[in-house]
């Protein structure tokens, strides 16, 4: 009730707004700055308003504060909009046979492959609540929507320990929970593709954490989620046949080793004034659908290193360096193709492997220089899959923040895919944000 409150009052004040900024008595700027002060006395007033009500009615239902237990925070809410938008050309007219994430760019022209609205408040003294809606158009121009994550973070739980139930990008490395709008380049690390396919490694389940009682930052993370759906790729997707060939082995949850598990272990430390450096080991551990006992294993290495002078203004000149290494062994079972039922695959282990390493210069405020170097590659096996065909990739970029809301990119691509070739692109991208946005991890 006080939510729909709040926004009716807000909402009420907003013609006030349109009225000042048309005001033909003062300059365009002394009537939004005049309107703008309006509103803002108005919308405190009706918020106060409201809590005395609220509070009123409270006192009017017999029982005192004590006995209703602690006073809810959900009444105030964050909301952020956040949009990309791409666009670009590629020597390969199919460009999703070499921008195979997601939120790339989809064709020759124009993508608009993320668009984000993000909510996020405390929901009472216990909790926090975390929501991220995407919208993105496919290389046809049709519309999709998915609910990213959504989940709820603790915030008293004794012993410096942390539950998060959703929703959520799982744990896994320093890339794989990031949003697009915070990555330093375009489009996915290779091997992030690899290894938890388009959209990366998300599902419904639970992270439990822990921050070590030390003079520096160590979190240990446990992530237990399901293993099914599009977006676990390297386990009981949908899509895992593109991996190993055969027939989906349908199964139950049926045991805890039907389910994914991800640990992982982080930390961070300074190594001098102007220096720091966060390093981090995961792991990801379920089941796939290639038959009722096969198992995939993910493993992975990161860190991060950056220099800031003491002297730094508005966080720059800055030197960065971060990268990642992931290894997996996949598995498959003896199956039955998928493309000929007449043909058994053997069982057989996939093993594949990737690295990126990439290194931004930000030279002075709001603008920034990128480099990055990548691989992914397999070893061979009964079923020839194009997603484990080996390639390269090398990628110069050049960032500029108008201000804190907005973004401009351009980036050239150099494609190498062993048996087919070379490829050039050129991707340009523009980013806006509305509203309120929570801070992006270091």
């Amino acid at each position: 009730m006080r939510v729909r409150l709040l926004v009716c009052a807000l909402g009420i004040v907003v013609p006030a707004v349109v009225r000042g900024q048309v005001t033909p008595a003062k300059t365009k700027q002394d009537s939004i700055a005049r309107a703008d002060s309006i509103a803002r006395a108005d919308s405190i007033a009706l918020v106060k308003q409201l809590e005395k009500e609220l509070g009123g009615q409270n006192a009017d239902s017999g029982g005192n504060a004590a006995a209703q237990g602690p006073r809810a925070a959900g009444g105030y809410m964050n909301i952020g909009f956040v949009a990309l938008t791409d666009a670009g050309w590629s020597t390969e007219a199919d460009v999703g046979a070499i921008q195979v994430g997601d939120h790339d760019p989809h064709v020759n022209g124009f993508s608009i492959p993320n668009v984000e609205l993000t909510l996020d408040g405390a929901v009472d003294p216990y909790f926090k609540g975390f929501s991220n809606i995407v919208y993105k158009l496919d290389k046809d121009g049709e519309t999709g929507v998915e609910l990213e994550e959504a989940y709820v973070l603790t915030t008293s739980l004794p012993a410096n320990l942390q539950l998060k139930a959703g929703q959520f990008f799982t744990e896994f490395g320093r890339q794989n929970p990031q949003h697009p709008h915070a990555w330093a380049f375009v489009d996915e690390p290779l091997v992030l593709n690899r290894m938890f396919g388009p959209d990366g490694l998300r599902s419904q389940g639970l992270r439990l954490s822990w921050l070590f009682p030390t003079s520096f930052y160590a979190e240990a993370l446990l992530t237990v989620a399901n293993a099914t759906g599009g977006t676990t790729s390297s386990f009981r997707s949908p899509d895992s046949p593109e991996i190993h060939g055969g027939v989906i082995d349908e199964r139950p949850v049926e045991h805890a080793s039907d389910l994914l598990l991800a640990p992982r272990l982080t930390t961070s430390f300074d190594l001098t004034e102007t220096q720091t450096i966060v390093l981090g080991a995961s792991a990801a551990f379920g089941p796939n659908n290639s038959g009722p006992s096969a198992k995939t294993q993910v493993y992975g290495v990161d860190g991060y290193w950056k220099w800031k002078p003491a002297a730094a203004q508005a966080g720059f000149p800055f030197l960065s360096m971060q990268g990642e290494a992931m290894f997996r062994h996949y598995d498959a079972a003896q199956r039955i193709s998928a493309a000929d039922p007449t043909l058994t695959l053997p069982g057989e282990t996939l093993k594949d492997r990737g690295a990126y390493a990439q290194l931004l210069w930000g030279i002075k405020p709001r603008i920034v220089a990128g480099l990055r170097g990548e691989f992914a590659s397999g070893d061979a096996a009964a079923f020839d899959s194009e997603l484990r065909r080996d390639r390269t990739r090398f990628s110069p970029n050049f960032t500029w923040y108008p201000t804190e809301f907005s973004k401009f990119r351009v980036q050239y691509n150099f494609d190498d895919r062993k048996d087919i070739g070379t490829d050039h692109s050129l991707w340009f991208q523009f980013e806006f944000l509305l509203g309120a946005h929570a801070a992006h991890k270091f």
